[in-house]
């Protein structure tokens, strides 16, 4: 994974009630790595929606949860041409953190609609957003490895977010 990408499986507590998982908590240093969290935010996405590119320039951290539906997570790091992506579910929940220098952006995937709970370490500044973007299509995004691998067939050609699953 690229540095400071980092995913952390959650535990989910069931029982015949229901169930239950905590999906953050401030002694998590394997994942905070000393960032604090200041704001939770809900994002409900239709299927097939593209949410990105984009970047944070002075220091937003996210951390993205699905509860509900799936989506790709890509991160993508210019200087290196690496691109991280990791495939969440509302059925398996994990917390992927994303370091905010990395473009970075999310596609829906399957049927329905994706509902994501994101945390991030600073509060959105409505006056001046930490927030940079690009196209979800933009040409210039040419990953020479996806998940560290080289070999796959995706690689040193422009992301394609609509690209079927190869696997």
């Amino acid at each position: 994974m690229l540095p400071g990408i980092s995913v952390k499986q959650l535990r989910r507590s069931a029982d015949e009630r229901g169930s239950f998982a905590e999906i953050m908590r401030a002694d998590w240093e394997d994942l905070l790595g000393g960032d604090g969290v200041a704001q939770a935010n809900l994002s409900v996405t239709y299927p097939s929606v593209i949410r990105a590119w984009h970047k944070h320039e002075r220091g937003q951290v996210d951390y993205f949860i699905v509860v509900r539906g799936a989506i790709k997570v890509c991160a993508y790091d210019e200087s290196t041409k690496e691109l991280d992506e990791t495939v969440c579910t509302g059925d398996n929940p994990q917390v992927v953190r994303i370091p905010g220098q990395y473009w970075h952006g999310f596609k829906v995937l399957g049927p329905e609609p994706a509902t994501l709970v994101y945390f991030v370490n600073r509060l959105y500044d409505y006056e001046k957003p930490d927030e940079i973007r690009r196209s979800w299509n933009d040409q210039t995004i040419v990953p020479i490895s996806i998940n560290g691998n080289r070999e796959d067939p995706r690689c040193n050609k422009p992301w394609n977010w609509l690209e079927p699953p190869h696997r």
